[in-house]
């Protein structure tokens, strides 16, 4: 079974770290995927840094540009990569822009995320229909989850489309904002969570956007099965450097 269903399966609330690739330090990636599972993260994303991202925010995207200027690159974090699971049992996933994927080779990429352990892709701006047509098969040949997102916009009926071509999560998008920039969740927020929760999807949700400590981490985690945190970590990150990983993570749960 793929590690993000196993993981799903849990009864404890999921937290999942974004971070981008590259970043403090060129480096720094594997040191940092290690230092989070032994905080007690569940899940980590990993961003591959892309030039022309579409939903960061300004903390994302300059973590991101500073780690292509350090030297990331696909190649570079798959080399990165290659023996992570001699240390890491948790579910790794890849979030990164269609793009760099299509240079690479789309079977290329999915083959290499498999032979070094990857379990899933986000990707926000490859089409969920375009997805199940022309890709599907190939992401589950190598056994890769591919997680759509959706926000408060999403209409129902492309909700149930998600729900139907997944086997993961779902990525809620807490509100129509880029990444890192609210402090909090209000009313209207509460109730999208509510309304999905109580569309009985099939495929567990995991809140990102928003969540940068432990109120907003409960607050998301009432309605759903996980949160993830990006902006808030990655401005941990330019702050302390990578020495005060744990702290972080005890400031959540």
């Amino acid at each position: 079974m793929n590690r993000i269903n196993q993981k799903l399966q849990e009864t404890k609330k999921i937290l999942s770290i974004y971070f981008s690739a590259g970043y403090p330090s060129l480096n720094d990636t594997v040191q940092i995927i290690q230092d989070l599972e032994k905080s007690g993260i569940d899940m980590i994303e990993i961003g591959l840094p892309f030039s022309d991202p579409l939903a960061d925010g300004p903390t994302i995207q300059a973590s991101s540009t500073q780690a292509l200027h350090n030297g990331m690159t696909t190649q570079v974090l798959f080399d990165q990569l290659k023996n992570i699971r001699k240390t890491v049992s948790i579910p790794l996933v890849i979030m990164g822009y269609f793009n760099p994927m299509l240079q690479y080779g789309v079977e290329n990429f999915c083959q290499k995320c498999a032979e070094i352990g990857i379990d899933g892709l986000i990707i926000p701006d490859l089409p969920v229909d375009v997805y199940a047509d022309e890709y599907k098969a190939t992401f589950e040949k190598y056994g890769l989850k591919n997680i759509f997102l959706i926000t408060p916009q999403t209409s129902d009926e492309r909700i149930h489309f998600i729900d139907s071509v997944s086997d993961g999560f779902i990525y809620m998008v807490s509100s129509a904002s880029v990444t890192g920039s609210q402090t909090g969740f209000g009313s209207i927020q509460e109730a999208y969570f509510k309304r999905i929760a109580d569309m009985n999807l099939k495929n567990p949700q995991v809140i990102g956007f928003g969540i940068n400590n432990k109120e907003t981490f409960n607050q998301a985690t009432q309605f759903a099965k996980g949160a993830i945190i990006g902006s808030a970590f990655i401005q941990h990150l330019t702050e302390n450097g990578t020495g005060k990983i744990e702290e972080f993570v005890k400031a959540i749960r």
